[in-house]
């Protein structure tokens, strides 16, 4: 076992966690940066196929950036990502990704079109896609095998819990023996897979929480992102916790930054860290009022770290 004891400056953070951007860094030459696109999607839990209305905890205005609008082209759509982010950087690259609702979500020849679209575009390296486990067919991973040969990609699955008594309350649409198989599905094809969790889902103890990092451990992903629970406005989770705040466990910062700690040392250290927290726009947020902003959030995980002379996987078990 790793002694961190000796460990004090910043340089050293990431050896504590296993941080996604030290990995993208090592698979590039030059900067990356992803650029958020919308793709025009919709979600089978909205348009009636699954259900109507959304997960419950889900507003898609909370990360739409503003350059980002469906009524745009993707070309134009990514030209005025680059636009955006070239001031602070004029020599990077970028991937595009497509985030809002889902993004796989539509015929395989108009999916193809959108894909290759972006990847025709001069600035682009590759592709982020995120999407629901439950929507991806077998021939469009074999699609995903191929273009992964020549780009860069990385499929994002919302899994969110590992609990169906969760993912059915939150009205999810789909259980965690989907999700799991979507994961070993994309991953056995040598494509990049990540995954969303969000801590801190309604009825879910802190005991249950820490056991998701577990589940999630024996799966072959490349990636993870945490998302602590926000009771967004538009939601019907926004209701519920009016009616009901007694189904609610929110965390204050520290205890969320305990919370996360505490999940890292159950976490398969192979297992890349994209995200500790998600930050929704001012005015959104009904509760938790954080008021702190996301690298702050980071910063404080990583000196908790080291405080507590732990690390990632520190209690991880193969089986």
């Amino acid at each position: 076992m790793q002694n961190f004891s000796g460990m004090q400056s910043d340089k050293n953070f990431q050896k504590r966690y296993l941080n996604y951007n030290q990995v993208l860094k090592s698979e590039f030459e030059e900067r990356i940066q992803k650029i958020s696109v919308h793709g025009g999607f919709t979600c089978p839990n909205r348009d009636g196929t699954k259900g109507r209305g959304g997960c419950t905890y889900c507003n898609n205005q909370t990360f739409v950036p503003e350059y980002c609008k469906p009524v745009k082209s993707i070309t134009q759509q990514l030209d005025e990502g680059v636009e955006f982010f070239h001031h602070k950087y004029q020599n990077q690259y970028y991937l595009a990704y497509f985030q809002s609702y889902t993004n796989t979500y539509d015929s395989f020849e108009n999916l193809i079109s959108l894909y290759e679209e972006a990847l025709r575009h001069p600035k682009i390296k590759g592709l982020v896609i995120g999407t629901r486990p439950d929507c991806v067919s077998e021939e469009l991973l074999d699609y995903f095998e191929e273009i992964s040969k020549n780009f860069y990609l990385l499929v994002e699955y919302g899994v969110e819990s590992t609990l169906n008594a969760t993912l059915e309350f939150i009205r999810r649409g789909h259980d965690f023996a989907c999700a799991e198989l979507a994961v070993q599905e994309t991953a056995r094809r040598g494509i990049r897979t990540g995954a969303h969790l969000i801590l801190g889902l309604p009825h879910e103890s802190r005991e249950m929480i820490l056991a998701h990092a577990g589940k999630i451990s024996h799966l072959p992903l490349t990636s993870l992102k945490l998302h602590q629970l926000q009771i967004v406005k538009g939601t019907v989770m926004a209701t519920q916790y009016r009616q009901h705040p007694e189904w609610f466990q929110l965390f204050t910062v520290d205890e969320y930054v305990d919370l996360v700690v505490d999940f890292l040392e159950r976490l398969s250290p192979n297992i890349a860290i994209e995200r500790f927290v998600s930050q929704s726009p001012e005015g959104m947020v009904i509760a938790p009022q954080w008021k702190t902003k996301n690298f702050e959030i980071t910063s404080k995980i990583e000196k908790q770290l080291i405080k507590r002379n732990t690390f990632q996987g520190r209690f991880w078990q193969v089986r």
